[in-house]
């Protein structure tokens, strides 16, 4: 015990032996943890500001902040063991058996580091950036709110976060609307009978995507040169009681596509009422033989 240890605890009134094992690791861990708010708080202020002005996505800062907060908290540890007499025996112990040991921590921390390593690919490839609205596989979607060195935290429509190991999202496939372009081209699909007039169905369904306030023109200045309808509407087929439509209406978001398709739903099925244009409907013939009578 240094002399720094016994001034302290003549100071505090207590026992060396209270303030070697609690009081030191108490105000180390404090001070990390201090440490490690104040620095957070900085960068935090200066790479958002930095991050509008100059445009640059700010997933790398995230993540950096991240991993200087674990390299803060690690040599807070070591500190500790240096400054207790048996953790530090226990560490030249450690570190004599380090052949051993690190067969034993390197099958135990597999998942930790390949999720680490996973981290740094994310970053660094950038398929998806804090603030992107991604989908992986079929389950899960929603944006991305942070990346850390072991998970990737997703926050969902319901408000929900999705934390996910870099190392299992890192191996899914990934559907980005935010990657190069915004803009989402949705499909609004539906079904007419035979007798309705599919050409009143069209001008129905264009006329309505056109008055949406979510509705974004997509043409480029070729398409426009050419006079083609803002609202393609192409029939996709014939099923068994109806012919198929589908509508692609743009719009700038993902958000605000999926807005705009459930609203097109209702608005189209009104005036699709009001105008005669049938949706149909399974229907089903039943047959009643008359076994009685025919005896």
């Amino acid at each position: 015990m240094n002399q720094l240890q016994i001034n302290i605890s003549e100071l505090l009134g207590v026992s060396p032996w209270v303030t070697t094992y609690v009081f030191v690791p108490l105000f180390i861990i404090l001070m990390a943890s201090l440490i490690t708010k104040v620095f957070r708080i900085i960068t935090h202020r200066y790479f958002e500001r930095s991050s509008s002005v100059l445009h640059v996505d700010p997933t790398r800062y995230r993540f950096f902040k991240n991993a200087v907060s674990f390299i803060i908290f690690l040599i807070a540890l070591i500190i500790i063991f240096y400054t207790i007499p048996e953790l530090r025996s226990l560490g030249v112990t450690i570190f004599a058996g380090a052949g051993i040991l690190a067969i034993i921590i390197g099958f135990a921390s597999q998942a930790a580091f390949a999720n680490i390593i996973s981290g740094i690919f994310i970053v660094t490839s950038k398929p998806f950036r804090v603030g992107d609205y991604i989908k992986i596989s079929e389950e899960f979607f929603g944006t991305v709110e942070d990346i850390t060195l072991r998970h990737t935290v997703i926050r969902n429509n319901e408000n929900r976060r999705i934390i996910i190991p870099n190392a299992v999202i890192n191996n899914q496939t990934i559907i980005n609307s935010n990657i190069i372009d915004e803009k989402v081209c949705s499909l609004v699909e539906l079904g007419i009978s035979y007798d309705s007039s599919i050409d009143l169905a069209i001008k129905i369904i264009r006329e309505e995507v056109l008055k949406h306030p979510l509705f974004l023109d997509n043409r480029n200045e070729e398409q426009i040169a050419l006079n083609e309808h803002p609202v393609a509407v192409r029939v996709m087929g014939f099923t068994d009681s109806s012919v198929k439509l589908r509508a692609y209406a743009w719009a700038a978001t993902s958000f605000d596509a999926f807005v705009m398709r459930t609203d097109l739903y209702k608005i189209i099925k009104e005036r699709f009422d009001r105008e005669g244009v049938e949706i149909p409907f399974p229907y089903r013939t039943i047959i009643m033989k008359n076994t009685e009578g025919k005896a």
